[in-house]
Parts: C-alpha cells; sequence; structure tokens
C-alpha cells in the first residue's frame, strides 16, 4: 500500500472528505504497447494500485494506443503479464482505441464551436509557428477557416482523401500562451499504419493529449496519474475537458516523480536498440531493466513492489541508487531462498586418507596406479536457516570434491583464513581438512590441492574443540554436476549514463557479463528434481541465483550477498 504520508494520497482524503467525486475513487495505469515495460513503470503501476486499493477504489489498464506505426499485440501481452507477476489485477482491460469514435465526435464538437481547425502545414511548419519561450506564436494561415470548411476537411481526412502528413486538427486556443502545450496544438494527425486492433478502419489518429484526459473522462477515472514531464499538459489537459459534455465529473490530473536508478537507461529508443544491435540478446536479457530483465534475472515482485513503496510518490524528481533496490531484493530472498552449494570457478581437491570402496585410502589407491571408487557419505544440510520450515536436504560427500580456486593460495596473503599448505579449514556441514600439497600443470598453474580430513570432525567441529576460522563451500566431484553460470556487473560505467557526452550507450560496460562453467550439488540437477524454472536459490558464500525460465542448469546471478547499500550509507 502506498504511504499514508504521500501527497497524492492527501489530495484524495482531501477529495473524500468534500465529496468530489462523492468518495469514489478510480486510477488508470496508460502504458503505449510499443515497448516493454521497464523497472521505471514499477512505480508507476505500484502508485496507480496502490492509491485505488488504499481508498477502497479501482484502477483500470488502459492501452494508449494511438500510435499504429510503433504499437504490437506482442507488447500488449508482454504488459498484461508484467502486471500480473508485479501482483496487481485490473478492474478491467481497456484501450484507448475503444473510444476512437467518441474522440471524434468529440473533435466535431470543438469544430463547430469554433475551437478546432484543419491546418494544411506540415510539421516542420507548425513548430516552426510556435515559437518558443520568451518568443512568440505565429497563427496558422488557415486558422480562421469557416466552421463549415473545416468540419468537411476533417470528415475527408477521416474518410482517407487526403496523403499522410497532408493536413492535421489543431485545437485553436493561444498562440501566445506563455504554456508551449496551449500554442494550438495538433489533435488528429493522418497516418495510414495498420492497428493492431482496428486494422485499417481509421486513417486518422489521436494526438496523445486528445486521446489521454479523454479518455479518462470516458471511464470516470477521478485521479489520473502521471510523471512530472507532464505537467506543462495539466492545462492543456484542463482546456479540453472544461469545452466538452463529460459523462462523470471532471478527472484532475496529478504529477509526481518518476523512478530514475544509478547505472540504469529506461529509455525505450535506448533499449530497442541494444536489442537491435545485438548488445543484449533480447528484452528479457537479465541485464535489462525491463521488467522481463529483472524477473528473469530473479528479482521477486514482492522485492519491487516494497522498494516503490519505501520511495514513496514525491513531486521532485531524483535518481535513486540502484544498489537501494538490490538491498530490497537481497531480504527478500534471504527471506524465501532455499541453500544451495555451488562452486563457480572449480579446482579439485582431493583428500589423500579418505577411504576407497575396497578399504583402502585414496592416496593407496593413487599409488597403485589405480582409480578405486570412493566412499561416499551423506550430510543433512538445512535448505535455508531463515525458514526451518524448508526442511533439509542431503548432500553427497566423497574423497574428491571441487572447491573455488580463491579459497586456496599456496603462499597466502596476510589474514587470508582459507585453504593453504598447513592450514585446516572447515568444509560445510562435514569435516574439517587441512592441505598439505599443490599439484600444478606445465605452466605453474595449481591443479589440484592435496589435503587430509580429520575423522573425528563429523558434522565440522573437532572434537578437542580446536577452533577453525574459515568455513568453505565444496561439491562432490564424484555426484556434482555441470551448469553455466552468469555473473553480471553494471551495465553501464556512468552512475549517470550519457551526462558526460550526451548518448547512455558511450557508457556501456564492455564487462557487464560473464559466463562461467560451474560445478553444482545434485539437488540442483533435473533429474534429482532440481529447482524450477525461474526459482532463485543462494548458492552459499556467493550470491543469489536464479534458474533461467527456459534453459535448464542456467543460472544468473541475481545479487550478491553483500549489502552494498549499508555500505554506502555508512560512508554517507
Amino acid at each position: 500500500m502506498i504511504s499514508a504520508g504521500d501527497f497524492i494520497a492527501d489530495v484524495v482524503r482531501a477529495d473524500n472528505a468534500a465529496g468530489t467525486y462523492s468518495q469514489r475513487v478510480q486510477t488508470r495505469f496508460p502504458p503505449e504497447p510499443n515497448g516493454y515495460l521497464h523497472i521505471g513503470h514499477a512505480k508507476a503501476i505500484t502508485a496507480d494500485f496502490g492509491i485505488a486499493k488504499q481508498f477502497g477504489g479501482i484502477c483500470n489498464l488502459r492501452f494508449d494506443d494511438t500510435n499504429p506505426d510503433t504499437e504490437e499485440v506482442e507488447y500488449v501481452e508482454s504488459i498484461i503479464d508484467d502486471i500480473a507477476w508485479l501482483g496487481f489485477t485490473p478492474a478491467q482491460v481497456l484501450y484507448a482505441s475503444d473510444y476512437f469514435e467518441a474522440l471524434y465526435q468529440w473533435a466535431e464538437s470543438l469544430i463547430e464551436r469554433g475551437l478546432a481547425y484543419v491546418d494544411d502545414q506540415d510539421q516542420e511548419a507548425i513548430s516552426a509557428q510556435r515559437g518558443g519561450y520568451g518568443k512568440p506564436g505565429v497563427e496558422s494561415p488557415y486558422r480562421n477557416r469557416t466552421v463549415e470548411e473545416n468540419l468537411d476537411l476533417f470528415r475527408r481526412m477521416r474518410a482517407g482523401q487526403f496523403a499522410d502528413g497532408a493536413k492535421t486538427l489543431r485545437a485553436k486556443i493561444d498562440m501566445q500562451s506563455d504554456n508551449m502545450q496551449m500554442r494550438d496544438p495538433v489533435m488528429y494527425r493522418i497516418r495510414r499504419g495498420h492497428h493492431h486492433r482496428t486494422g485499417d478502419a481509421w486513417v486518422i489518429y489521436p494526438m496523445y493529449d486528445w486521446a489521454h484526459g479523454q479518455s479518462d473522462a470516458l471511464e470516470g477515472v477521478t485521479h489520473s496519474m502521471c510523471t512530472l514531464e507532464f505537467v506543462s499538459n495539466r492545462t492543456l489537459y484542463d482546456w479540453y475537458l472544461s469545452h466538452l459534455d463529460l459523462p462523470y465529473e471532471k478527472p484532475q490530473q496529478l504529477e509526481f516523480a518518476r523512478l530514475e536508478l544509478t547505472y540504469t537507461v529506461t529509455s525505450k529508443r535506448k533499449l530497442k536498440q541494444l536489442v537491435d544491435d545485438g548488445v543484449v540478446d533480447g528484452w528479457d536479457d537479465p541485464r535489462m531493466p525491463t521488467l522481463q530483465g529483472v524477473r528473469r534475472r530473479g528479482y521477486p515482485a514482492a522485492a519491487i513492489r516494497n522498494f516503490c513503496t519505501h520511495i514513496g510518490i514525491n513531486k521532485t524528481n531524483s535518481r535513486h541508487a540502484i544498489e537501494e533496490l538490490e538491498s530490497f531484493v537481497r531480504a527478500e530472498l534471504n527471506r524465501v531462498a532455499q541453500r544451495r552449494m555451488a562452486v563457480v570457478r572449480p579446482l579439485k581437491l582431493v583428500i589423500d586418507n579418505w577411504p576407497t570402496e575396497d578399504g583402502r585410502t585414496i592416496a593407496e589407491a593413487r599409488q597403485a596406479g589405480e582409480d578405486a571408487p570412493a566412499v561416499t557419505q551423506w550430510f543433512e544440510i538445512p535448505n535455508n536457516p531463515e525458514n526451518p520450515e524448508d526442511g533439509t536436504r542431503l548432500v553427497p560427500f566423497s574423497g574428491q570434491l571441487w572447491i573455488e580456486a580463491e579459497d586456496f593460495a599456496e603462499v597466502p596473503p596476510p589474514k587470508f583464513f582459507r585453504l593453504s599448505p598447513g592450514k585446516e579449514v572447515r568444509l560445510r556441514g562435514a569435516f574439517l581438512v587441512t592441505a598439505t600439497e599443490a599439484v600444478k600443470d606445465g605452466d605453474g598453474k595449481v591443479v589440484e590441492v592435496r589435503a587430509t580430513y580429520d575423522p573425528a570432525s563429523k558434522g565440522g567441529n573437532a572434537p578437542d574443540g580446536r577452533k577453525v576460522k574459515s568455513t568453505m563451500h565444496w561439491v562432490s566431484a564424484d555426484h556434482g554436476c555441470d551448469a553455466e553460470v552468469r555473473l553480471y556487473e553494471r551495465m553501464f560505467t556512468n552512475d549517470a549514463p550519457g551526462s558526460t557526452t550526451g548518448d547512455p550507450l558511450d557508457d556501456l560496460n564492455p564487462a557487464s557479463m560473464e559466463v562461467l562453467a560451474a560445478k553444482v550439488e545434485p539437488a540442483l540437477a533435473p533429474v534429482e528434481g532440481g529447482v524450477a524454472p525461474g526459482q532463485v536459490v543462494q548458492f552459499e558464500r556467493i550470491g543469489y541465483f536464479a534458474a533461467d525460465p527456459r534453459t535448464p542448469m542456467l543460472f544468473h546471478r541475481t545479487v550478491g550477498l553483500k549489502d552494498d547499500w549499508a555500505s554506502l550509507q555508512k560512508r554517507s
């Protein structure tokens, strides 16, 4: 629910107290289906649906489908899916195209009252005549056509008798207004694109400002919420509504700050360029800020909702640290994600004194030049220490293991408490082991570590009470499975992409993804039941990883375990 301190909630309370809408609250989320929703839309969705819920009202999903050249059914379907994934259910799914006839009739009514006219100039001429701030506008030479001529031309526009761009319908307001939006804005343009719902029935399409407020009015919207860039459009929104015979009380437009994140770009045009240029592998690439992308990466819907509620609705644009969003993701996943062991940069650890099935040790079998099967032990390990109800699982342990390469140092640096020659460590839930030797290849690279284990330390505790300073995760080499793991860094190197050069894509990070061949415990493999597509688990000591929804044994790092937001707060 949206915080009670948000200014829009205060407006709604005041309206309810005054009986402005008979205590009725109705909002809408009005995306244009010309691309995929991104993380910035999540705030608008949360606000629109949250305000309606808070005051016992309803929220519709209404597609602003007024541009046939850029809109596709694919985008419509993805938006509906994204909203459902976020946890919201529209009262109705509507389309601006539902109102094309009503909008047209209203446009004729403005013409009949001398408040709209057909202009024969092209867009370039119209833009030049609008002037600028401190620069007066110039009236169109077609501004004073008669009502009869304008009605005839407008009807012929609808009938398809003119070429695309040959004429427009403009509102007749004030070419000297300080508000540029009021300088005879275009209401309709001729465009022969095939519409995804109305087909070729229309060749004229309403502009956003003409379709938006009137769609609100036709639906009975009370509070029409949008982002701050539409502040100057509010006067035009009100002007249109004040000159029409409305079926409900006049809705009011309320503007709030949009959600911007550091190291993130939400321009649909730029995101489409990333897809078209092959920089990413689609709109749902886990590096993308689209809801499809963050969903594939493993962001929980609850974390996004909680973050949007936390930052609230305000009137000042600001850029939030992406680490703050990640802290909400991490907190939610820590609560719900089961734990598993995976090694993303594998190094073989051989326990020389581990028994083989024929009664020898691994070292003795090796000395004889034989590869005797090692004994397998099973350890019961909690699935999630944060939630005992998640139970436990059995994890196989053998004399040959995979450990992280970074967990061994032949010559350890200061304060290195992990494995090194002569150093004892705890293997998570299993035994204490001590490294004895590093085996190298011809280039001097360590390819195997030899060690011994203490049989009396089963479960990871020594009977004599001696302490070790490090606990390491591991995967049995005899039972582990191969997996592909993708690690992600910031997609952009600048916290405000494009702020230096003007083009955000100049700040692309060429090292935003690293692909690794990992070893994972068998509980992650499909043959063992595995994880559900899209499920997020915690790879112990590494981070949270989402199972790819389409490709088995592919895991995307959602976030690491370190709370970078907490660190930033301490430094600030």
